[in-house]
């Protein structure tokens, strides 16, 4: 616990049996109270090593539900055993646990209720081996979201963030995709309720074993986050009402 807040990590898992261990052997459990480990109906090993790790709470989909889906079964259990402060790290080493401590702490100071690790930030994406083509897209994606959602984000794409539990339980996660657009339906949610989000610089690994999606579902998952933001511009405006922010707002 740090400051009497239980901290929770998730790891949304889809045959992680390789870079699992690495991963949980450099979370620090100094702060960590829990790991909770969700398998999408992977086909390799991802849950018997996650045993031998000694993971505690294991929940294994029986069925494919995707990214999105993987995560609001990690955030319903991380909030149902008592955490205060949540984090959803990959389990495919593409990041840096070691980063952990330091959103942990922002959060638990009261500065910041979000804080989402970036690779833009410095040179980390393209030193860790983002592919070009990769790095443009996340870059006109970003310039685009902050223009239609008056923010200044280095970057909405990382799949390393930190939430408390206030954050979780105001805004309406389910009503997000299921598939990789999730991670930027819930950012929108997040600047619509009234939350701010902190940045921290994080470097990346980009390695044969790290998860990934081709080319097609790039451009599927490009053309959803561009929905999304303009869905944000048009619900902010009064333009237009959409499902994702139908929930009662911070402020």
């Amino acid at each position: 616990m740090i400051n009497g807040q239980r901290v929770v990590v998730v790891l949304p898992a889809y045959n992680a049996e390789l870079t699992l261990p690495m991963t949980y052997h450099e979370i620090p459990f100094d702060l960590v109270d829990d790991v909770i480990l969700v398998d999408d109906a992977s086909k390799d090993n991802t849950i018997e090593v996650g045993k031998q790790l000694g993971i505690k709470h294991i929940i294994r989909h029986e069925k494919n539900k995707g990214y999105g889906g993987n995560q609001k079964s990690c955030y319903d259990k991380a909030l149902e055993i008592g955490g205060d402060i949540v984090v959803m790290l990959h389990p495919d080493y593409q990041y840096t646990p070691k980063l952990l401590s330091a959103m942990v702490h922002i959060l638990a100071s009261g500065l910041y209720p979000v804080v989402f690790a970036s690779r833009i930030l410095g040179k980390g994406a393209l030193k860790g081996g983002m592919p070009f083509y990769k790095y443009v897209a996340n870059r006109f994606l970003t310039l685009a979201q902050n223009l239609l959602m008056n923010q200044k984000l280095s970057e909405y794409h990382t799949g390393y963030r930190a939430y408390t539990r206030t954050v979780l339980e105001t805004i309406d996660y389910h009503l997000d995709s299921d598939d990789f657009v999730f991670d930027n339906e819930i950012s929108a949610q997040i600047f619509y309720a009234g939350f701010e989000i902190a940045e921290v610089t994080c470097p990346t690994k980009y390695f044969e074993e790290a998860s990934s999606i081709n080319f097609k579902r790039s451009v599927k998952y490009g053309l959803g986050v561009l929905a999304t933001s303009f869905k944000y511009f048009l619900q902010k405006k009064g333009l237009g009402h959409y499902k994702i922010f139908s929930f009662t707002k911070k402020r």
